[in-house]
């Protein structure tokens, strides 16, 4: 979070030296927040083709893409920490693609992102932005052939912003200045360049400049806006679609979390204030999740000890990213107690017994609930009656808590959603086989699965894909997920 904010610091400094108007400076700092979002989008795939995704992007800074520099970094990448077969093969792929994979990949990164900016009510001209946040100066980014002027000034500012603070933190103002210089007129628009290099010093953030959210605010109030309640629920919501979207066994895991924490904590009869707590917090309990690698999140078989070590501190993540702005502190500190225990074997803290307030509980067992009936990498979904069995099971040993578990176990049962009815048809003229096939793909099954998934020969199942498509509007794997999650599709319990 702090690269991006020291990120656009440095663009909204240049694109004033520049001539940005004053009232594109809210567009600027919503592309600068919003253009990597996307990566969600495509972080299946990456892992799948270059291996940890994280470690993945931030190797990317290095590299000028375009070209053969470019070839040459995704090729050095492909299958990395594989065994060598393994590594020979992703290569062959990658290049018997033509690169077609990272394009589609890529597009599939910009087409969710915009999404996003759609979907929380922002300017148009920010969802077109962010179309671009591939393009290049020289034309030769995606989409194809879109460049110099075409990109959008707040695009062109933040692409030089991006890429200059990674260098300055590594090599300081010189190294700022060296790969501005590198990529002129190929990456980065050559104006804002000479602009940048022209006095470097003075667009680059200091080491003592502050990154609180609060301060920055202060500084720009044409960026500052309050949220209604309704509108702070919408963005949350948000925010658990696109947090799940980067591992598809987990696509409607937050959303499930939430509406089970609530419908719990209404039933235990918190007052309402703390039933919304409860449930806002189900919403962005696993976003920490971002700084885990998809390599871990999916992976099928055990996880090493380091590897659990990384998975226990996505609750951390989740707490410190909440932690600012102050507003959203308490649900910070509730959503981190997702994964504590009664008995003190949970994590990130530790902590046990009265230690973990009511809301705290129901989270933990109303998350336990829905791992367990939701498919996971290496398993299929667990029937509800024998997740309730192993819910109760926990509830014996110690971990979870008596009240809290029987609510949220009467909350699952209390709807629509016993197994007594299966779903007939969905929204956009979906057939039922239509939602079948569309709820697979939204956990990560490529067409051959889906074929073996309901004994239909893969063409079909290839025909299904594409009139989903047609029908939803979506163009890839992640939009066809969040129409998913849009329209209640991905809930185990109701289907």
């Amino acid at each position: 979070m702090e690269h991006l904010l020291r990120s656009w610091r440095i663009a909204a400094r240049l694109g004033r030296e520049a001539g940005l108007p004053e009232d594109e400076q809210p567009d600027l700092f919503h592309v600068a927040m919003l253009a990597w979002v996307g990566c969600v989008a495509d972080a299946p795939e990456v892992a799948a083709s270059f291996g940890d995704d994280i470690a993945f992007r931030a190797d990317s800074y290095e590299v000028d893409l375009g070209g053969l520099p470019g070839f040459g970094f995704f090729l050095g990448h492909a299958g990395l920490g594989r065994p060598l077969r393994q590594r020979l093969l992703a290569a062959a792929v990658l290049v018997g693609s033509g690169g077609g994979r990272v394009v589609r990949g890529i597009q599939g990164h910009c087409l969710t992102t915009a999404t996003l900016a759609d979907q929380l009510g922002l300017d148009p001209r920010i969802a077109v932005a962010l179309r671009q946040f591939f393009a290049r100066w020289d034309g030769g980014g995606v989409p194809r052939g879109v460049g110099g002027e075409q990109i959008a000034r707040t695009v062109r500012l933040f692409h030089l912003a991006d890429v200059v603070e990674v260098h300055h933190r590594r090599g300081g103002v010189p190294g700022a200045v060296a790969v501005a210089r590198a990529r002129r007129g190929k990456q980065f628009d050559p104006d804002l360049v000479d602009a940048f290099c022209a006095d470097a010093a003075a667009f680059l953030p200091g080491d003592d400049e502050s990154y609180d959210a609060h301060e920055l605010f202060a500084r720009e109030p044409v960026l500052a806006r309050t949220l209604t309640d309704d509108e702070l629920d919408a963005a949350l919501v948000a925010l658990a679609d696109f947090t799940d979207l980067r591992c598809p066994s987990r696509a409607g895991h937050s959303r499930g979390v939430a509406d089970l924490a609530g419908a719990a904590a209404r039933l235990l009869g918190l007052p309402a204030t703390d039933a919304r707590t409860t449930y806002r917090a189900g919403l962005v309990h696993d976003i920490g999740l971002h700084g885990v690698p998809v390599t871990i999140l999916d992976k099928p078989g055990p996880l090493t000890a380091t590897e659990q070590e990384r998975l226990r501190a996505g609750s951390y993540y989740t707490e410190r990213v909440l932690a600012r702005p102050g507003t959203l502190g308490r649900l910070g500190a509730v959503a981190a107690l997702a994964h504590e225990r009664m008995d003190g074997s949970g994590h990130h803290r530790g902590v046990s017994g009265p230690a973990i307030p009511l809301p705290g509980r129901i989270l933990a067992a109303a998350c336990a609930f829905r791992e367990l009936v939701e498919p996971r990498a290496g398993r299929g979904p667990v029937p509800p009656k024998q997740a309730a069995s192993a819910i109760r099971a926990e509830v014996a040993a110690g971990r979870l808590d008596q009240a809290a578990a029987d609510a949220v176990l009467a909350a699952a049962g209390a709807g629509p959603a016993n197994g007594s009815r299966r779903r007939v048809a969905g929204p956009a003229g979906l057939t039922a086989r239509e939602v079948e096939v569309l709820v697979l793909i939204a956990h990560g099954a490529a067409t051959g699965d889906v074929a073996r998934e309901l004994g239909i020969a893969k063409k079909t199942a290839g025909t299904h894909i594409e009139r989903i498509y047609t029908k939803t509007g979506a163009s890839s794997r992640a939009t066809a997920t969040l129409f998913a999650l849009r329209h209640g599709l991905l809930d185990p319990l109701d289907l």
